[in-house]
């Protein structure tokens, strides 16, 4: 009798996460994972530190190696082979394998998509220069570290003010160019509110990066040799012998989409809390499915490491036989900018009142610890629904103890936890690390205050 066959598309956070789980929930499962590129088991997160020069060997961005996969957890992981065709009615996938071989038709019982995104490409003239570069996989900051390593870039142009962009401009820096960042948007990073803004353009500005915002980019021009040399954009013309496109990410459906599965929030393959699509037998996780914003209770899409890890495990689990769930998300995220933490949970004060709630907010300046040990302040955004109390977000900028404080009220979240509760948290206490008021106590009662007309 032939053993039950588990396939997995897609080798990065998600599709490992996922034929982990499933060979720890069924020992006797043939499970074979096919990855289209090079590389599998690798920090994307850790790219911009590369490209920096705080991670000096691009191989310690990798985990784990196929090798590592078939001798210690008997799963098959084959590179540089491309799923291009998904026959969800007859269970099977055709994939491509290297040097020209011909289509392998391969059946399974159970298929678990985690394709991934891929980079948002704008419709403009010269992206195809050399000089350009995306951040969206191991390979092509691979090229663009070479790029810089060759000596041939001293000017470098960022296309977006999102987190990569952000990330980018201080690995750039510390790469020894000159950093011009061009967003289109008219005001920087929108994932958080107007006042963490201005202190995040503030840092850029002393960090070295000139900033634009209002600033669509029209064209790249390049010389007799192909290569980028200017930047044309509605503020103005910049030369530039790089650059680099964070323009953002969608997530990679091409496969799902022609098979005839449902695609929700975003353009992304429509899960369920088991992370079942809308086929039988084909599950979905990572950065190329969508998932639930526990705040708002909206589907939402969130293409972020800890959610694909999270999803994919799910999805492997399940696959396997299992019956687990990943409930959703409230949008955690941290960035640094040079010497900023920036972060942000559940929904900005736009995004509540898109989602029809009245809202309330408080906004305070707090020492991070003790001030005669050197604290520093750092700027707490609360926002809370009107009509009932109940925490709706959080926003945190400073050069100190934010990073982790955001996952206290990213907890408070998930509780749905009021201000008046959030003000009343046991939080710990000692100079070194926190003032006698945390700033997120000080934050939540001026958010009482707030709610209370005062």
């Amino acid at each position: 009798m032939a053993r039950e066959r588990l396939i997995v598309i897609g080798g990065v956070a998600a599709g490992l996460s996922a034929a982990s789980e499933a060979r720890r929930r069924n020992p006797s499962l043939e499970i074979r994972v096919y990855e289209a590129g090079p590389d599998i088991s690798y920090s994307a997160c850790g790219l911009p530190y590369f490209v920096g020069g705080q991670v000096r060997e691009a191989g310690s961005l990798r985990v784990h190696t196929p090798e590592f996969f078939r001798s210690e957890r008997n799963i098959d992981v084959l590179t540089n082979h491309e799923a291009v065709e998904l026959s969800a009615h007859r269970r099977c996938v055709t994939v491509l394998a290297p040097g020209g071989a011909a289509p392998d038709e391969v059946p399974y019982d159970h298929l678990v998509l985690s394709t991934g995104a891929r980079p948002a490409r704008p419709d403009l003239h010269g992206l195809d220069l050399g000089g350009v570069f995306h951040v969206h996989s191991l390979q092509s900051t691979l090229a663009l570290k070479r790029h810089l390593d060759s000596g041939q870039a001293r000017r470098a142009v960022i296309v977006g003010g999102g987190y990569i962009g952000l990330e980018m401009a201080e690995a750039l820096k510390a790469a020894g160019l000159s950093v011009v960042l061009l967003d289109r948007s008219p005001r920087l990073f929108e994932a958080v509110d107007e006042e963490l803004v201005e202190v995040i353009r503030q840092e850029l500005v002393r960090g070295g990066v000139e900033v634009f915002t209002g600033a669509p980019v029209a064209a790249l021009a390049g010389d007799a040799q192909g290569r980028v040399r200017r930047v044309h954009s509605e503020q103005g013309s910049f030369e530039a012998d790089c650059v680099v496109l964070a323009t953002g990410a969608r997530p990679r459906t091409k496969l799902a989409e022609e098979a005839g599965l449902q695609l929700g929030a975003g353009g992304a393959v429509a899960v369920n809390e088991y992370m079942e699509t809308s086929a039988a037998g084909v599950f979905a996780a990572g950065d190329c499915a969508d998932t639930l914003n526990l705040v708002s209770g909206r589907r939402t899409y969130v293409p972020l490491g800890t959610t694909a890890n999270k999803q994919g495990r799910v999805a492997g689990e399940n696959a396997a036989g299992g019956r687990a769930r990943f409930p959703g998300v409230v949008g955690t995220a941290v960035v640094k900018v040079f010497d900023l933490e920036v972060a942000r949970t559940g929904l900005s004060r736009r995004e509540a009142e898109e989602c029809g709630y009245r809202t309330a907010e408080a906004t305070i300046r707090a020492a991070a610890r003790a001030r005669y040990l050197g604290g520093r302040d750092i700027l707490v955004k609360l926002v809370a629904d009107r009509a009932t109390g109940r925490l709706l977000g959080a926003q945190m900028v400073g050069p100190e103890g934010v990073a982790k404080r955001i996952d206290v009220l990213a907890a408070a979240l998930h509780a749905r936890m009021t201000a008046e509760q959030v003000y009343q948290l046991d939080l710990s206490y000692a100079p070194p690390f926190s003032a006698v008021w945390d700033p997120i106590l000080i934050a939540a009662r001026q958010l009482l205050h707030a709610l209370k007309g005062r």
